[in-house]
């Protein structure tokens, strides 16, 4: 039996590669430059799929209507509802749920989680094992430390929430809805519905400083 080289290998890819590429344009996918973009062959799109340059779409993803996925993100084994948009620079990893309208931005990690309707997560965070409901906000350099070392832990965002930047929330924990998280905050507990969280040193001023 023959091995099959490195270079054979490759070959194989680009030619699988070229042909998923052109199963996707006839189907009506737009692919703004087709040999930087990689698909899988399970892959299921909507119509009006609009893809940027340097995407990876691994399996078991589901894309709906009206989705346009921006460049250098990375997608695998994940559901995009209508109205989606992701990127650049993004990482949805398997068990999203991205639900119709919400958004992901720049550098936003998004881990077996549903993001719900309309809601929008937009620079420089990681949301893991988070269940995020309708209309909330969550701020830049937001993190959800899902991880205590021996579980994986939970955290709920409900609807209407604004989470401020630079938040870190410790699950398990749920905000409530229509709750505001303070910008630098670092919470521990459960907070109500409607309330303003927050937590922050006193900010020390020592003048006419010389080092």
């Amino acid at each position: 039996m023959t091995s099959i080289s490195k270079k054979q290998i490759a070959l194989m890819e680009k030619y699988n590669q070229e042909k998923l590429r052109n199963q996707a344009m006839k189907k009506g996918v737009t692919l703004k430059s087709p040999e930087t973009v990689f698909l899988s062959k399970d892959t299921k799109f909507g119509k009006n799929v609009i893809i940027n340059p340097y995407v990876v779409i691994g399996k078991k993803t589901k894309i709906g209507n009206n989705v346009e996925i921006l460049s250098f993100t990375h997608i695998e084994n994940a559901t995009l509802e209508a109205n989606v948009n992701v990127g650049p620079f993004s990482r949805i990893r398997p068990g999203s749920f991205l639900s119709k309208g919400s958004r992901v931005g720049n550098f936003v990690e998004v881990k077996k989680s549903k993001i719900g309707k309309n809601s929008k997560i937009n620079h420089l965070s990681y949301i893991g094992d988070t269940f995020i409901g309708k209309n909330v906000n969550v701020g830049a350099g937001t993190i959800t430390c899902n991880y205590d070392g021996k579980r994986k832990n939970k955290t709920k965002i409900l609807d209407g929430a604004f989470i401020g930047s630079n938040t870190a929330l410790v699950a398990p924990i749920q905000i409530g809805k229509k709750a505001i998280v303070g910008a630098g905050s670092a919470l521990t507990k459960n907070v109500k519905n409607k309330s303003l969280a927050l937590t922050r040193s006193k900010q020390i001023e020592v003048k006419n400083y010389k080092r």
